[in-house]
């Protein structure tokens, strides 16, 4: 049998404060998505709770990486969106060029990488890049900041910029 080689032994507790922070999370994003009737979250964001709960030390799950992984690969969706429309070689296209953007400003972030399908797919505008991905990942990252530092007592995040 193979041995995890990462240094973090889970525990009860922490499996606890993942499941916790994802799910307050996501209900968040979800009550004030129905309550302000604007779109608040995309299905990226599940899996950068993963990162910033579980994986809270991680370059990847860093602030910087979330929000500006996530504003990066929308971007990248929008102007291929723009420029090719809604066809297999946009989505294609759209995520390369997120990967490509996020490394070359160190901001890679994985979940972002799906961020351009919400966009092709569903032909979003322009204001997709402020309602749900720039307004919903500073609330993610918030609540991130606020339950590991302040309620679960993690460093986090490790750096901002």
């Amino acid at each position: 049998m193979l041995k995890s080689k990462s240094p973090l032994k889970w525990n009860a507790k922490m499996v606890g404060f993942a499941f916790a922070g994802g799910f307050l999370t996501i209900l968040l994003l979800s009550f004030m998505d129905n309550a302000a009737d604007m779109l608040l979250f995309i299905p990226p964001f599940g899996s950068s709770c993963v990162l910033t709960f579980a994986a809270w030390e991680s370059p990847l799950a860093q602030p910087r990486n979330v929000i500006g992984g996530h504003l990066i690969a929308a971007a990248a969706g929008l102007g291929v969106s723009r420029l090719l429309g809604n066809q297999p070689v946009s989505l294609a296209l759209a995520v390369g060029l997120a990967i490509a953007l996020m490394v070359l400003t160190k901001t890679i972030h994985p979940p972002a990488g799906a961020t351009p399908f919400a966009i092709i797919l569903e032909n979003c505008g322009v204001e997709f890049l402020l309602f749900p991905v720039l307004t919903g990942s500073v609330i993610l990252v918030a609540m991130s900041v606020l339950l590991n530092r302040l309620v679960f007592k993690r460093d986090y995040p490790t750096f901002w910029f």
